[in-house]
């Protein structure tokens, strides 16, 4: 039985990015068809991990346990994708555009660009509310690309969480839910 605005969770979503400059960017602002980072296969996954170190006496009487590290990864497989969405995928791509002819040149550590980017997952369900995940990183894991005869090229992305405002927030999880009245 569901209760207290609990819901079941049921499909994929569109995974908007853009560039960071210091603040997100309001919901409406980056939900824009330029924004979409490409058709996702395989849905998207939000991965959260804290560690934590506990003191304790010898004789395990009293103990303590804080918080010392917090990772967010948020991963997904982008189906529709060109030159420009390499270069938002890695920080060393180079993207130039002459006599229609998109080069991308990818390589050398002096050519990292520091860019951050805002990832933002949006869910939609019209039943339940939609749900819209929003962390601001960079692609850590690289990419792959296979070009099969008889499959599609997904490259899987895995953008690694950095803080996004000045309270170290790393992941920004809303949900729609039902007002009264």
């Amino acid at each position: 039985m569901v209760t207290d605005g609990e819901k079941i969770v049921l499909g994929s979503g569109d995974l908007y990015c853009s560039e960071f400059t210091g603040t997100v960017p309001e919901n409406n602002v980056i939900e824009k068809e330029e924004n979409l980072l490409g058709a996702i296969q395989g849905g998207a996954s939000l991965e959260y991990k804290p560690k934590f170190y506990e003191a304790k006496d010898d004789m395990g009487k009293v103990t303590k346990v804080i918080i010392t590290e917090e990772e967010a990864t948020l991963k997904s497989g982008i189906m529709t994708w060109n030159g420009k969405t390499l270069g938002k995928l890695c920080s060393t791509a180079r993207v130039t555009e002459v006599a229609g002819v998109r080069t991308v040149k990818i390589g050398g550590i002096g050519n990292d660009n520091g860019k951050k980017y805002v990832l933002h997952f949006v869910h939609k369900d019209p039943m339940d509310g939609d749900i819209r995940v929003t962390i601001v990183g960079q692609n850590q894991a690289g990419f792959s690309l296979a070009f099969k005869k008889d499959k599609e090229t997904v490259i899987d992305a895995e953008f690694k969480a950095q803080p996004q405002d000045n309270e170290g927030t790393l992941i920004k999880y809303e949900e729609e839910i039902p007002t009264e009245g």
